[in-house]
């Protein structure tokens, strides 16, 4: 191994310094151990100042003794040096270990953000903005998936939703457009660029989370009620609400793991009725809301390439016969009277009529204006201002569309259509994915909170009802 010397030490001098204690001395190796060696001149204040010829004659006792302080120092100046390093670290690891929850979260986000949700890193994972949704409804079902009643959600569920939804909605600060605007300079005025945040996000993201507040606050209210809830057991009629396909009692049937609402022997008092009440209005204004801001960012998303290519032909084929007849023949077209006559029994049924009308108003969209597919219908509609309105395909493509829209607003729980999962799954635009998967979670936070307070009022009311 080569043995390293003083640098002012003669060839002579190495072997007799080769016997001096250098267990304080770096474990390094190579180049990487002059890192932890000092020079003659950081050292020097340690040895008494000699010239170079008191030292020529390496034999000398002097010169002996004064490589041997050296090496001394030295060793103790390494000890020093290494417990400053070792207790930095410990301070170091101290004040990591105090931020190390939020450290860890946003490393995680950041990093599945990065690989797309594949965690094999091989580029096979989905696009940033599928990513940003994905986790946004994850986060959903981590913070409410366990709050099935009226109830305040924990602190901590809380603390974790707030937190991990201002990282994700970070993004959005960086989302910009740049406009033209005036600057005033000492002898003129001129036209500049600046940036803003972009007209979608400026308009909605605001008003969510403003929802957001709401229903955490409407939450926040449900302490010491007057009802209670039974993790077992059924109301004893067996009735449908009107328009939902959840059933409010015989749980043992239907989602029969939901608690049930329980109420005192005569019904909860009239106060705390009229609360209920205007907290399911309040809710249902904000399930409106938040619904009606998801239906604008799904409108303005492009429709996939996929699904166009998909679609029949023919939008009669999609509808079925009955439904294009009714379409067609009625000069007054009322789509609540048409939903009234199709009789729609079950969840599943409105989905697959949902699905084939949505399918038949793009059908006859692409026949209206078969150059625009691409575009959203707002714009086809403009394009349509000049052209001729009495076209039969606009004219269907219209009634499809308020049938849609009628068929939604009638079953607000209904799950998304074909159409609406390929948009969420293809869309590449990370500000709209945040928009959209903010609102849908916020819209079914909503309606569970209206559907779990009606449970509660038709316990109420049947247990009145009965004492009469």
């Amino acid at each position: 191994m080569e043995k390293f010397c003083h640098p002012s030490s003669s060839p002579g001098e190495q072997t007799d310094q080769s016997n001096v204690d250098t267990s304080g001395y770096s474990t390094l190796s190579g180049d990487d151990s002059f890192a932890y060696c000092r020079t003659s001149s950081e050292i020097s204040t340690f040895s008494e100042p000699t010239d170079d010829n008191s030292c020529a004659d390496g034999n000398s006792p002097l010169r002996w003794s004064i490589s041997k302080s050296v090496a001394r120092s030295h060793a103790i100046l390494t000890r020093i040096e290494m417990k400053q390093h070792i207790d930095a670290v410990k301070n170091n690891s101290h004040d990591h270990d105090a931020v190390d929850p939020d450290f860890d979260m946003m490393r995680e986000r950041f990093s599945k953000l990065l690989l797309g949700e594949d965690m094999s890193g091989s580029g096979k994972g989905v696009c940033t903005a599928v990513a940003v949704s994905n986790a946004i409804t994850n986060l959903y079902a981590t913070a409410f998936g366990q709050n099935l009643r009226l109830e305040p959600l924990p602190p901590e569920k809380i603390s974790m939703w707030r937190k991990e939804m201002d990282c994700l909605l970070s993004v959005c600060d960086y989302i910009v457009e740049f406009v033209p605007a005036s600057q005033n300079l000492p002898d003129r005025a001129v036209e500049v660029m600046t940036a803003r945040p972009r007209t979608d996000i400026y308009m909605n993201l605001p008003a969510l989370q403003q929802l957001d507040t709401m229903l955490l606050e409407i939450l926040d209210t449900f302490r010491d009620t007057e009802f209670w809830y039974a993790e077992q057991g059924s109301l004893p009629t067996n009735t449908t609400k009107s328009g939902s396909f959840r059933k409010v009692i015989n749980r043992n049937e239907d989602k029969w793991w939901l608690p049930v609402p329980c109420v005192p022997t005569r019904g909860i008092s009239e106060k705390s009725r009229k609360q209920l009440k205007h907290k399911r209005d309040c809710a249902n204004q904000i399930h409106k809301a938040a619904m009606a801001i998801n239906n604008g960012i799904l409108a303005d998303m492009k429709v996939p390439d996929n699904y166009m290519e998909a679609l029949p032909k023919s939008g009669r084929a999609c509808v079925g016969d009955s439904i294009y007849r009714y379409m067609t023949t009625t000069d007054k077209f009322s789509p609540n009277h048409l939903l009234n006559c199709l009789n729609i029994t079950s969840e599943h049924e409105a989905l697959e009529i949902a699905d084939r009308v949505e399918a038949s108003m793009y059908t006859w969209r692409r026949k209206a204006c078969i150059n625009n597919t691409k575009y959203s219908w707002n714009m086809i509609k403009d394009m349509m201002a000049d052209g001729d309105k009495n076209d039969k395909n606009y004219i269907l493509a219209s009634r499809a569309e308020s049938l849609l829209l009628s068929l939604k607003q009638r079953y607000p729980e209904l799950s998304q259509t074909t159409l609406d999962a390929s948009k969420i799954q293809e869309n590449k635009d990370v500000g709209q994915a945040i928009l959209e998967s903010y609102s849908r979670v916020l819209e079914g936070l909503a309606f569970n909170i209206v559907a779990w307070i009606e449970d509660v009022l038709y316990v109420d009311n049947t247990t009145r009802h009965q004492d009469k």
